[in-house]
């Protein structure tokens, strides 16, 4: 006898909220299937480009590109640090704050990692006509856009 999958519940099903749940859960895991062989997480990644796209940013403006709480983004970087991908200087208008510059070797990784990112984003959105995944990105960039400032962590990368 197999064993079958518990019945869904529909109201549940129709909530925007656990859609969103489950699609992250889905891209979360694509992501990890795509880029595995490179050690890299999603959150190491958004930092790691971010990094190299704006090098000497501190670690409170990165949090606050990247969406991220500065607790989730100290541990991001740290073992970014750990492992070569990230180097943290003194910043010289105040010794207190850390700037941020992408090592040769984080480089060299993001370069890895582009193709299966973008592999991962296009399997994601496979499902999707052209049209349609045009379209789903506005609304959702737009969701996100006009639902920022409730978020725990507001992103000052919007738009």
């Amino acid at each position: 006898m197999s064993e079958s999958l518990p019945p869904t519940v529909p109201g549940l099903n129709r909530l925007p909220g656990h859609a969103i749940r489950r699609l992250h859960q889905i891209s979360v895991g694509i992501f990890h299937q795509e880029v595995e062989k490179l050690n890299l997480t999603p959150l190491q990644y958004g930092a790691l480009s971010t990094v190299r796209d704006q090098p000497g940013v501190d670690q409170r403006t990165l949090a606050r590109l990247i969406a991220l709480d500065t607790s989730t983004t100290a541990g991001v970087v740290d073992r970014l640090e750990a492992r070569g991908l990230l180097e943290r200087q003194l910043s010289p208008q105040d010794r207190r704050v850390r700037l941020l510059y992408i090592t040769p070797s984080g480089k060299d990784l993001l370069m890895q990692a582009e193709p299966a990112v973008t592999r991962a984003q296009a399997l994601i959105l496979a499902p999707l006509s052209l049209a349609q995944q045009r379209t789903f990105m506005q609304l959702l960039q737009r969701l996100v856009d006009e639902n920022n400032g409730l978020s725990r962590a507001p992103s000052e990368g919007v738009g």
